[in-house]
């Protein structure tokens, strides 16, 4: 476990491994410090048993750029750091948007915009009755433009979801602006809100710890913008 503000050189140095035609690098690489940060210090994960019922879930909804999740997984043991070498090869387990059907930790085959959310507040109401297991979802916030995530966000509130988090990449690539700020959409619909930084890693991880009674969780990480800044 790390407390720094960076991620660790190794993977980073993963990361760079990632080969083939990977056409979202800003996309994915906004996303490296809150997915080492969950699996490092909050994910209560098994990476010997993918499938253990008393997971907690994450669901990357931002697939179209998963080079990050592919080295955090391989660095946390869930498959051989080699296959990064070659992705998206004619029999590479490894494709331009993650499989959950090939990749062990890989909760949902995703990158179309607008499905991670709505996916992740129906496995949260199927699970809170019968397991302890988070479902955390990763999505852009240029992403939350799609109108299914609008319907998402006002179920989970409704059905008071305190197993469901959401975390908002925010690397200031939405084009309908959100009044207020991204947090308060969510809070407007019952969630709890909170705002923060990739800089600090100690912060980070509370925020994505915290969880509160009868309500859903929104954590909105700002990401400064890149040149080419993506969903």
């Amino acid at each position: 476990m790390t407390s720094s503000g960076t991620v660790p050189r190794p993977v980073v140095d993963l990361v760079a491994r990632v080969t083939g035609d990977e056409k979202h690098d800003p996309s994915a690489h906004s996303t490296l410090d809150v997915v080492w940060v969950l699996y490092d210090q909050v994910l209560r994960v098994f990476p010997d048993d993918p499938e253990h019922p008393d997971r907690d879930r994450f669901l990357l909804s931002k697939g179209h750029g998963p080079a990050s999740t592919y080295a955090v997984l391989a660095a946390r043991g869930f498959f051989p750091a080699e296959w990064l070498d070659d992705v998206a090869s004619w029999d590479s387990p490894l494709g331009h948007h993650p499989d959950r059907t090939l990749v062990p930790g890989i909760e949902i085959g995703s990158g179309s915009l607008g499905h991670g959310l709505p996916i992740a507040v129906g496995m949260a109401l199927g699970l809170r009755d019968r397991s302890r297991a988070r479902v955390v979802v990763l999505v852009g916030d240029a992403e939350l433009d799609e109108g299914s995530n609008a319907e998402a966000i006002a179920v989970a509130g409704r059905f008071g979801l305190d197993n469901l988090t959401c975390v908002v990449v925010d690397n200031h690539s939405d084009h309908l602006g959100w009044p207020g700020g991204i947090g308060a959409r969510f809070a407007l619909e019952g969630w709890a809100a909170a705002d923060v930084g990739t800089s600090d890693h100690a912060a980070l991880a509370a925020a994505l710890r915290a969880t509160a009674p009868d309500r859903p969780t929104a954590v909105v990480v700002d990401v400064p913008a890149g040149p080419e800044a993506a969903a």
